[in-house]
């Protein structure tokens, strides 16, 4: 781990979570936000700024125990082109990693109990699936990443779960029209990582995992 000495903790946890993936969860909490608006609902920027902070961290989370576990499992390696790049170039420890991750859920917990005791145990079902969601995205004994569920289930939750979520903040009231309007978002999300696993096809087929892309056989990228 040489490069991690002459860097800061704030360079390499930066590198970690890979803040440029953050438009996908601040982009549905926005939508949301705005259907509330121009339904006449009056803008709560506490509740924005939670809903919004409760995102990044679940987000920041799934992408590091995403790391820790693609690791693990043999799907990233030092020929890998995804992940980002920390623990297969020996910037961190995969334990630092994984602690990292776990601390980024505890905080979005946090931010959801906060919400939960204004608004009601509504945003508890939600929150719950939105962790559960994004650790089991990689993590045991579930892994839907790896079982050909990834594309459907993030598209459902970075999609119609977060745009109705981002709407119940604002509104106290459950509608199936934030749902109908995530759809865009919801696709456009599960096309960025069909793309990512169409990238990542023959590192996961190595590893014996089954994405759609490894299932329907695609030709991966030469090297």
């Amino acid at each position: 781990m040489t490069e991690s000495k002459t860097r800061s903790n704030f360079s390499l946890w930066a590198q970690a979570v890979r803040p440029f993936s953050f438009t996908a969860s601040v982009t549905p909490i926005l939508l949301g936000t705005a259907l509330a608006f121009f339904q006449g609902t009056s803008v709560n920027f506490i509740y924005l700024a939670a809903a919004i902070f409760g995102g990044l961290f679940l987000h920041a989370g799934t992408n590091l125990v995403s790391d820790y576990f693609d690791l693990k499992k043999g799907a990233d390696t030092k020929k890998s082109y995804g992940s980002s790049r920390v623990l297969v170039d020996e910037l961190m420890s995969p334990t630092r990693v994984l602690r990292g991750g776990i601390l980024c859920f505890g905080l979005a917990t946090l931010i959801g109990l906060y919400l939960i005791s204004e608004l009601g145990v509504v945003i508890l079902y939600l929150g719950l699936a939105g962790i559960l969601g994004g650790y089991f995205y990689t993590a045991n004994p579930i892994g839907y990443k790896y079982r050909s569920l990834g594309e459907p289930l993030v598209a459902v939750l970075m999609g119609p779960l977060m745009v109705l979520g981002a709407y119940f903040v604002q509104t106290a009231a459950l509608s199936w029209t934030p749902v109908w309007v995530s759809l865009p978002i919801a696709i456009l999300v599960a096309a960025i990582l069909s793309a990512n696993n169409l990238r990542d096809i023959k590192d996961d087929a190595d590893a014996g995992f089954n994405t759609v892309a490894v299932k329907a056989g695609w030709i991966p990228f030469s090297r």
